[in-house]
């Protein structure tokens, strides 16, 4: 797995470029926004740790940035602001995962295996489709009616548990085993993803798609005529 490391705090980022050089894998490091976005911009990554608080261009620019250029390397951002709205603001620039510092190493490798897996995986069909909603496997973009939506992989991992299952609910727990796997985060950042999603596929419609089933998960529906 090739990472890029954007990490300001020279110790941070050495005690985690040790760890995963240690395990094989191969690292780029940056120690600014700016930078970091030029080696993320002209380079392939199957995943970069972007920090939050950097020099010269902030990690949620940095963020938005590669969204807005086309660049779909899943990311997963650092921060020690733990508030739900600096998590739902890295989720709406386009990041795929968020962790808290301090942080245990080991779930860091976890959540970037989980992305990496993810971003790789084999899929067999090119589409999935609920009434007017298109999902396509293969460019992570979702249609709804002539309305074209770009997805982060964690919003395309949902939407596809949820195509899948449709009209049918999906559990919560599917959901979060589907996103995290074996390493369900503490903080409640489904509920920030499914706000992210609703924003994208619904607010611009009348009629709503996506329903929460309360204390047991999320579904699909069909639009009654």
């Amino acid at each position: 797995m090739k990472i890029l490391l954007v990490e300001d705090h020279q110790e941070i980022a050495g005690v985690i470029f040790d760890f995963f050089e240690i395990k094989g894998f191969q690292l780029d490091y940056a120690r600014d926004g700016q930078q970091g976005f030029e080696l993320a911009s002209s380079n392939h990554y199957d995943v970069i740790i972007l920090d939050v608080m950097l020099p010269y261009l902030d990690g949620f620019s940095v963020c938005q940035k590669l969204r807005t250029q086309g660049v779909d390397t899943p990311i997963l951002m650092l921060t020690a602001r733990d508030s739900s709205q600096d998590m739902l603001d890295g989720f709406e620039k386009g990041a795929d995962d968020y962790l808290v510092k301090p942080f245990d190493l080991h779930i860091l490798a976890a959540r970037l295996n989980a992305l990496h897996q993810r971003n790789t995986g084999n899929m067999t069909k090119k589409s999935l489709t609920f009434s007017n909603l298109t999902l396509d496997l293969t460019n992570r973009t979702l249609t709804r009616n002539e309305c074209v939506f770009q997805l982060n992989q964690t919003l395309f991992t949902i939407m596809k548990t949820l195509m899948l299952r449709a009209p049918e609910i999906a559990t919560r727990e599917e959901i979060l085993n589907q996103v995290w796997q074996d390493d369900i985060p503490e903080e409640d950042v489904l509920r920030h993803h499914i706000y992210q999603l609703r924003s994208q596929i619904d607010k611009p419609f009348k009629h709503a798609y996506l329903h929460t089933i309360p204390k047991v998960g999320y579904q699909l529906k069909l639009e009654v005529q």
